[in-house]
């Protein structure tokens, strides 16, 4: 029997694509990247293609005759592109009371953006277009396009180019006092608003009238030495030993872990390059003796072997999920009975932390940290001692004359 494959459109981060799902098949993924062009998405685990004739009409020569193919999603699909009736624009009463559905702010826009109004269709696509002139970071896109989807599912069939600061001064208020949302979130969200208006619509600078918020002064959350020795106990597995090991180590974030590849990793000058983090800027980190043992264990006893990235995802070649790697650290405290609210993050903190109370200077701590400003690393300040020429990653004195991790 030929395997089913079907075909069905889904929103990735670059766009509408076409879907491709299918049993794992081992001929099937040869083809598809080899003579379909196909790329693979680890957050929607399925390949895809443009959505457009050519992807299309090439699928069905490579795979026709191979496969039982199902197009009726793709069908459905299609049906709902086709045009329909223009809406009439309306501009918001000034003293319309202001009382939109309740939205959360934890929803994605790709899932928002087909209950976005035609009449503001165009808002979002326009507003991307000009994200990725600015060669803004994926990160930052993703965000300011979910805070943007906010906003128009709000207003529905209101025209977002006609609103004024008035407008948005209540839809703001109805963001705290409805929604309840955080100081940072509102700062999110004024940001892309603000976005919008000034560099896609080019109008002139009115956000200066519009107050934003006093955001928190929120201490980092940090583990202590014996706390960090328990977390890193409580796991088996090598790949997610090392993971956590690795984060910890030079004060990693998340994302700086996932897209750590093995060329990174410079033996001969025991350094890490951390290529194009937070701000598009590489930066060098200390590598500890400690995890480059963990680091060649793990390499070695990996089946399949990484190809490219250190941590890969099921499909190699392709990096771990950042999602995944959060959901280790919380297992791994869980096991450890640490009942802080901790983050994956929160091994960043600590790196930081433990640093500063060995007497590393801050300056130093702000550069492996890979901040923009030394403010941001102040947060850490508890203890500022003699400045330190050598930086010993904390990792190794939590581990000094221990012969099993």
């Amino acid at each position: 029997m030929k395997p089913v494959v079907t075909l069905k459109p889904f929103l990735h981060k670059s766009g509408e694509q076409l879907g491709i799902y299918f049993e794992n098949h081992g001929s099937i993924n040869t083809l598809l990247r080899k003579k379909a062009g196909a790329k693979w998405s680890q957050s929607g685990k399925c390949w895809y293609v443009p959505v457009n004739r050519e992807s299309f009409d090439k699928l069905i020569s490579i795979l026709n005759e191979k496969v039982t193919l199902d197009v009726s999603e793709l069908k459905k699909y299609l049906e709902k592109k086709k045009p329909s009736a223009p809406v009439t624009r309306q501009l918001v009463n000034p003293v319309q009371k202001f009382n939109p559905p309740v939205l959360s702010r934890q929803t994605n826009h790709l899932k928002l953006i087909a209950t976005v109004s035609p009449v503001n269709k165009h808002v979002l696509p326009a507003m991307e277009q000009q994200l990725k002139l600015r060669a803004m970071s994926p990160a930052t896109i993703r965000t300011y396009l979910n805070e943007m989807t906010q906003l128009l599912t709000t207003i529905k069939d209101i025209s977002t180019d006609e609103l004024k600061p008035e407008h948005l001064k209540r839809y703001l208020v109805y963001c705290y006092e409805k929604l309840h949302l955080k100081e940072n979130t509102l700062h999110s969200r004024i940001n892309a608003m603000k976005f919008y208006y000034e560099q896609v619509l080019k109008r002139e600078k009115f956000f200066w009238e519009i107050p934003r918020p006093k955001k928190q002064f929120i201490l980092p959350k940090v583990l202590g030495e014996d706390e960090l020795k328990r977390l890193f106990n409580a796991l088996q597995n090598k790949k997610h030993k090392a993971i956590l090991f690795t984060a910890y180590s030079a004060g990693l974030r998340v994302s700086e872990v996932v897209n750590l590849q093995l060329k990174h990793i410079d033996r001969s000058r025991m350094q890490i390059l951390i290529e194009r983090a937070k701000g598009k800027k590489d930066r060098y980190v200390m590598l500890s003796p400690v995890l480059l043992d963990i680091l060649s264990s793990y390499y070695k006893t990996s089946k399949p072997m990484p190809v490219k990235y250190i941590f890969e995802g099921p499909q190699p070649g392709t990096p771990y999920s950042a999602k995944s790697m959060q959901k280790i650290f919380q297992m791994a405290r869980n096991k450890a009975g640490i009942h802080k609210t901790l983050t994956f993050h929160s091994l960043r903190h600590s790196f930081a932390t433990h640093l500063l109370e060995k007497g590393v200077d801050i300056k130093y701590i702000k550069d492996l940290l890979g901040h923009f400003d030394i403010k941001t690393t102040a947060r850490y300040l508890h203890v500022k001692r003699e400045q330190l020429v050598n930086i010993v990653s904390p990792l190794d004195d939590l581990f000094s004359g221990e012969e099993n991790i």
